[in-house]
């Protein structure tokens, strides 16, 4: 029997938390989200209060050199964004993405307890010698600090691939009001969490530095908390996805390319329909939507060809089984191109905060702001962008293009990519202004303060923030909407994971860098005095692999094809 279009349950199949199935009217939707996404604003307040100063805390609290500094800053960054695969994983296949979420919260609370205890207690802290703090910290104190730092990362390797997904499930894709209404959940999930980091950028990195890292860490601990209370007080109203119990859709994708391969003899029949599918009948049934045929990698289709399946498995592959591995074959190649991206973006809380502190930073003679500070403007415009660009640019372009986004999601992110090398070429004109000014006033020293505002280096804050309004939430939606349906978690790690594997290339490219310009006594491009090397050299690199990375984005976009499938459990054709 076909579900109801008037039905008062959820068509996807969702259940409520006692396991029954999800009613419409009682469930899911904002009503939902407007929970989760006030425990994204906490838990980013908290992730931002440590990322956005923590080069600043490695360098001046225990005394690391600038290249230590900022390699284990993205190393833990990376880390960070690199654990989601393994809880995204866990949630498809064992526990689902609320108790997969609940048990990496709370090993997140504690990562940040122990944190905060680490910055506050004298004994875990390099001792001050006649008012001289420049003693090294001791093997223990690290441990301990690094310790607290990767249980963090843990925690969020649970809870950052499933609360994100787990808002989407709040939308009933089969339903045509709810449908429309997730059109727009990802901008405004964005938003909330901008709203958290903003927070951070501007209040906590203050407190950090002027108060008390105690402080500074320990409100962002206690907001946590918070945060995990919102969450939990909407229980009753949200839409849990069943926990898959039959075989892993993963099998499947490695087992379409060896099939493909011997079956690579056979001819393909010139319509696609003569290949191997189920009939409509067991989507509608199983409540699954079936993913069309599209010539994309059309060699994989051997893999569907009934006399190849029934030959080689005695469980036949299917169309939607190819496509569906075709899928994240073409996710895996965009996102290859948007690892440097994200190198760039690993600059804000590095290279970026290292360069301010060379400024002035004086607001008056009493008030110096914290170089760390001026990412609250990242913030900032990726707050007053996302309403411009979700309620003018979306409906404008949606009136010329016919598309419900308004452009495509992979036109978005090559928009957003453009912006990002701008930002760049900015931030390498601005450096060299800047070693012209030390030149002109002949300034050596490592504390000498190059008489330029801080402020010079708003443009190039500005259009990071601008770009991923772009990038991070068309990343994001990019990767959640092209995988296959059983898949959602950890396709959405595709995001995280080129964030983590970023920050692992900026780490290595900044420790390759420093060793191959630093030979023969040479001049590094990046050392402890920032007065006396050549980070615009850095920056100009920077900008011509971004160029060459934008040449290779728009060669793989133009190769890939969208997901295309059944968006009505009742409908028998494909639809775009």
């Amino acid at each position: 029997m076909e579900p109801d279009e008037s039905s008062e349950y959820t068509r996807d199949g969702t259940l409520d938390f006692r396991g029954r199935p999800a009613l419409s009217s009682k469930t899911g939707n904002w009503r939902a989200c407007f929970f989760l996404v006030g425990y994204e604003a906490f838990e980013r307040m908290a992730f931002y209060g440590v990322a956005s100063n923590l080069v600043i805390y490695l360098t001046t609290q225990l005394h690391e050199d600038t290249i230590s500094s900022v390699r284990n800053v993205n190393n833990w960054s990376g880390s960070v964004w690199i654990t989601p695969i393994f809880g995204a994983f866990i949630a498809d296949f064992y526990l689902g993405r609320f108790w997969t979420f609940t048990l990496s919260s709370l090993i997140y609370f504690l990562g940040m307890t122990l944190l905060t205890i680490a910055v506050s207690l004298k004994s875990l802290r390099p001792n001050c010698t006649i008012g001289i703090c420049n003693n090294k910290a001791s093997p223990s104190q690290i441990a301990f600090f690094y310790s607290a730092l990767y249980i963090i990362s843990i925690g969020a390797g649970g809870t950052k691939p499933n609360i994100s997904t787990f808002g989407a499930d709040q939308f009933d894709d089969f339903n045509a009001r709810e449908r429309d209404l997730k059109a727009s959940f990802f901008n405004w999930w964005m938003f909330t969490t901008f709203l958290g980091a903003l927070i951070a950028t501007t209040g906590l990195v203050y407190v950090q530095e002027n108060l008390g890292w105690g402080l500074g860490y320990g409100i962002p601990t206690v907001g946590l908390l918070l945060s995990l209370l919102i969450f939990y007080a909407g229980t009753p109203t949200y839409r849990h996805r069943k926990i898959r119990t039959s075989k892993s859709p993963l099998s499947h994708i490695v087992r379409v390319p060896i099939v493909a391969f011997r079956s690579r003899r056979l001819e393909l029949p010139s319509d696609p329909s003569q290949l191997h599918e189920h009939e409509i009948q067991h989507y509608i049934s199983s409540g699954k939507r079936q993913v069309c045929h599209t010539p994309f990698l059309r060699f994989l289709d051997k893999a569907a060809i009934k006399e190849s399946c029934t030959s080689s498995s005695s469980t036949p592959l299917t169309v939607t089984q190819v496509e569906e591995t075709k899928l994240v074959c073409g996710m895996i190649l965009i996102w290859l191109v948007t690892l440097i991206p994200s190198t760039i973006w690993a600059q804000i809380n590095t290279l970026f905060v290292k360069q301010g502190t060379t400024l002035n930073r004086n607001l008056s003679p009493d008030f110096k702001i914290p170089a760390a500070s001026l990412g609250s403007f990242v913030t900032l415009s990726m707050l007053l962008s996302v309403p411009m660009y979700d309620r003018l640019f979306v409906p404008f372009m949606r009136q010329r293009t016919g598309n419900p986004r308004g452009i495509t999601l992979l036109q978005r992110l090559g928009i957003g990519f453009s912006i990002q090398i701008i930002a760049i070429a900015i931030a390498y004109a601005i450096e060299v202004k800047r070693m012209q000014v030390i030149t002109t006033h002949g300034l050596v020293g490592p504390k000498d303060v190059v008489p330029m505002s801080i402020f010079w280096l708003l443009p190039q804050y500005v259009l990071i923030g601008i770009a991923d309004v772009f990038n991070a939430i068309g990343l994001l939606e990019f990767f959640y909407d092209q995988s296959p349906d059983e898949l959602q978690s950890l396709g959405t790690t595709f995001f995280t994971s080129g964030i983590g594997v970023g920050n692992f290339l900026n780490s290595f490219l900044v420790t390759m860098v420093d060793k191959i310009t630093a030979r023969g006594g040479r001049k590094s491009w990046i050392g402890d005095n920032l007065n006396d090397c050549h980070l615009d050299y850095y920056y100009g690199f920077l900008l011509v692999i971004s160029v060459a990375n934008l040449l290779a984005f728009l060669w793989a976009s133009s190769r890939y094809v969208y997901k295309r499938e059944t968006v009505e459990v009742k409908e028998i054709q494909c639809v775009l």
